[in-house]
């Protein structure tokens, strides 16, 4: 058992800010599979639960934060469950044909970007280095969660609203572009720590 700065008591495995993550995570394969699935309803559902999980993507942070409900399996598994979300949707899109061609690159840059920095933090992490989040991280974060939705949409949204598709490609693009900067910006703070050992 243990005790929060809040009075909690009992597993951190059940804090409320964990649960979140876990429901984000759980949803993973249900918006994975109702992509694959097809069809407008299949779509429209799981944009709503890929809406409830953006939502819970704030909301367990924020809940850490103001109830002092923090532990060691959040800070873990919330980036993991943020990252697999993404990077699972996105190749689902490049698979589903919603993502071809040359914009297959804006999913490439987006991925590969998550994961260099995770292995930067990590290293980093183990020289008791932080690496803070930036505005424009936070600002790539939210464009490409908009992104996304749309693309999620695509062919469904684009019956109601004709460029829905478009809207969320330009807006994996510009979120593809703030990445690369953050990214470079991340690893040319983070380096410093590296070169100098």
């Amino acid at each position: 058992m243990t005790q929060t700065q809040s009075g909690y008591q009992g597993s951190k495995i059940w804090l409320l800010p964990n649960i979140l993550t876990y429901g984000r995570i759980v949803a993973v394969p249900v918006v994975a599979g109702l992509l694959l699935w097809g069809g407008d309803r299949a779509r429209w559902i799981c944009l709503a639960i890929y809406i409830l999980a953006a939502i819970t993507d704030f909301f367990d942070g924020w809940l850490a934060r103001r109830w002092h409900l923090h532990s060691s399996l959040g800070r873990m598994l919330d980036p993991i469950a943020d990252k697999v979300l993404v990077a699972v949707i996105l190749l689902v899109l490049c698979s589903d044909n919603i993502l071809n061609g040359g914009h297959i690159w804006a999913a490439i840059i987006i991925m590969a970007r998550e994961v260099l920095v995770s292995g930067l933090r990590e290293y980093l992490g183990e020289l008791q280095v932080s690496v803070p989040v930036t505005k424009i991280a936070k600002w790539k974060t939210t464009v490409q969660l908009l992104a996304i939705g749309f693309l999620i949409a695509g062919p469904a949204g684009d019956k109601v609203v004709p460029g829905v598709t478009w809207t969320g490609i330009i807006g994996l693009w510009i979120a593809a572009a703030l990445t690369l900067y953050t990214g470079y910006d991340y690893f040319r703070a983070g380096l410093r720590h590296v070169v100098d050992r």
